[in-house]
């Protein structure tokens, strides 16, 4: 019989995906997984919602997140490099967690607003009344943003937006509140949970830089590194395994699902070629239960 298959990097419109959790939750059952992780960008906000439908659909779900940090690259002048770290097993009411994800949220408000009046600026016609009554139950990020300019008829495509307007470094881009990976790393272990480094290779460090965080991150608590990837070719995934085994890490994965604001990535496969299986998830519960053992008073 064939093993099953889960999906440990997912998003719901509690971030920048477009299904709701209880959504998520429905297409993952529908499409035959066994375990999800619900990790969206900065907020936990969306566990709760999410392991009320996986109960009633028997459904795993796995309580996530994924930070959004700044990693200042050793011996570069250029401005830092963006780096995900998601969180698996984390405690969705921690309150240094919640402490921290409320200041971003509290960030991304203001930055949408900066967002906005600098396209106003640019001639669009957006405002943020217009913006939220068209995403009345999303967190508002830039996905959503492009979006409202695509439907308004003010690109060509969502890809637009960025590549002119809202993209790191565009003449509308704004930035926002970050930690370091390392942190974030910290932040996770303290909320309970099982730190990865998410999709290595889309931050095109090169390899040795991508080494050093490597190292920099194993000495902050780093537990593993997603090697099995929406998007990653099989070489990727090669690549990405061998530098798990060398620093003694373990895999995960996922597609790294947004729903329509990423459509080439589907659930549980990612571009097509995905396939992570339950064992992935089975080793990560065996590695918590080994650490869990040996910490001092267990």
């Amino acid at each position: 019989m064939e093993e099953k298959t889960i999906d440990l990097h997912v998003h719901s419109t509690e971030s920048d995906g477009t299904l709701t959790p209880e959504e998520v939750v429905t297409a993952a059952a529908d499409a035959g997984l066994a375990a999800i992780a619900l990790t969206d960008h900065d907020t936990v906000s969306g566990v709760k919602k999410a392991q009320a439908a996986a109960d009633a659909r028997g459904l795993e779900l796995v309580p996530g997140i994924e930070l959004s940090t700044e990693y200042a690259i050793p011996g570069k002048k250029a401005s830092g490099k963006e780096i995900h770290i998601v969180g698996l097993f984390i405690d969705p009411e921690d309150p240094a967690l919640l402490k921290k994800t409320k200041e971003f949220r509290e960030c991304r408000d203001s930055r949408n607003e900066k967002i906005v009046a600098a396209l106003r600026q640019e001639g669009f016609a957006i405002t943020m009344e217009a913006l939220t009554a068209e995403n009345p139950d999303s967190v508002i990020t830039r996905a959503n943003i492009a979006r409202f300019l695509y439907n308004h008829g003010c690109i060509r495509n969502i890809q637009e937006a960025f590549d002119k307007y809202i993209g790191d470094g565009c003449r509308c881009y704004v930035g926002r509140f970050k930690v370091s990976p390392m942190e974030a790393v910290a932040l996770i272990k303290q909320a309970g949970g099982t730190a990865i480094l998410a999709h290595p290779l889309l931050y095109h460090m090169g390899t040795e830089s991508l080494k050093q965080l490597i190292d920099t991150l194993r000495e902050a608590g780093l537990d593993g590194i997603e090697a099995i990837y929406g998007t990653y070719t099989d070489g990727d995934e090669r690549l990405v395994r061998k530098l798990a085994a060398e620093n003694g890490l373990l895999i995960s994965g996922g597609s790294d699902f947004h729903g329509s604001n990423k459509p080439a990535i589907h659930l549980g496969t990612g571009q097509g070629r995905m396939r992570l299986p339950y064992s992935v998830l089975s080793e990560i519960k065996a590695y918590r239960n080994r650490t869990a053992a040996s910490s001092p008073g267990k």
